[in-house]
């Protein structure tokens, strides 16, 4: 997805820093290492983006931890709404993509 292809940066609002923290143990450090890891699955999140274009992405942090993060752009820049562990679910169809996406470039 090009969506990230003009971000600039992150934008953090200290309440979601903390909710996420406070929530699920995901520090805004390991949130953004999810944007620098590959690989990286976004989808658009149609029913949530009512106000606003809103996605979700499938990633690793540095340690190998892998978080679901629910994130918009908002002026060039990555703002996460929210963070946490993926599921078992979310987990298998990461790793399927992964192979997919691994095949097809062999």
């Amino acid at each position: 997805m090009d969506i990230l292809s003009q971000v600039e940066g992150f934008d953090w609002d200290k309440g979601n820093i903390e909710k996420n923290w406070d929530q699920h143990r995901v520090s805004y450090i390991e949130c953004e290492e999810v944007f620098f890891n590959q690989p990286l699955l976004i989808q658009e999140d149609e029913i949530h983006s009512m106000a606003e274009p809103r996605y979700y992405g499938l990633g690793r942090t540095n340690d190998g931890r892998y978080l679901f993060i629910v994130f918009t752009v908002r002026k060039n820049k990555i703002r996460v709404i929210s963070a946490r562990d993926m599921s078992r679910k979310e987990r298998r169809i990461y790793r399927e993509q992964i192979e997919k996406t691994t095949k097809v470039q062999e």
